[in-house]
């Protein structure tokens, strides 16, 4: 798994090939997404909490570049080397998570 600071994520998104659309999955509970929502633009956002990643892993393709995203990094950290061990290719961690974001990129995302 490689780790990605925040500030570097929509260079990251933008070096994929047109046809790799990442997938920022945001592995937070529920009520920490209504909290902090986040989108990026030339990635699809999906919120699955971290406990119900391995039930729903057929969710996710396997071919598309992922990047694991959390409230700090921790969190997101275990679901990469979770799906790095199920053949998933490109996993990336968002170190700093949604706090970062909003610290470092934009401002108007709420902390928590």
């Amino acid at each position: 798994m490689q780790h990605v600071r925040v500030a570097d994520v929509p260079a990251l998104i933008a070096s994929f090939d047109a046809g790799a659309r990442p997938v920022l999955l945001d592995v937070r509970e529920p009520w920490e997404v209504a909290t902090a929502a986040l989108s990026v633009p030339g990635a699809t956002t999906v919120c699955l909490p971290m406990n119900e990643v391995p039930q729903r892993l057929v969710e996710l393709d396997r071919d598309q570049p992922v990047l694991a995203l959390c409230h700090h990094g921790v969190r997101s950290q275990h679901v990469g080397g979770f799906l790095e061990r199920q053949g998933f290719a490109q996993v990336f961690n968002v170190v700093g998570g949604i706090d970062a974001w909003s610290r470092e990129v934009d401002a108007s995302v709420p902390l928590y």
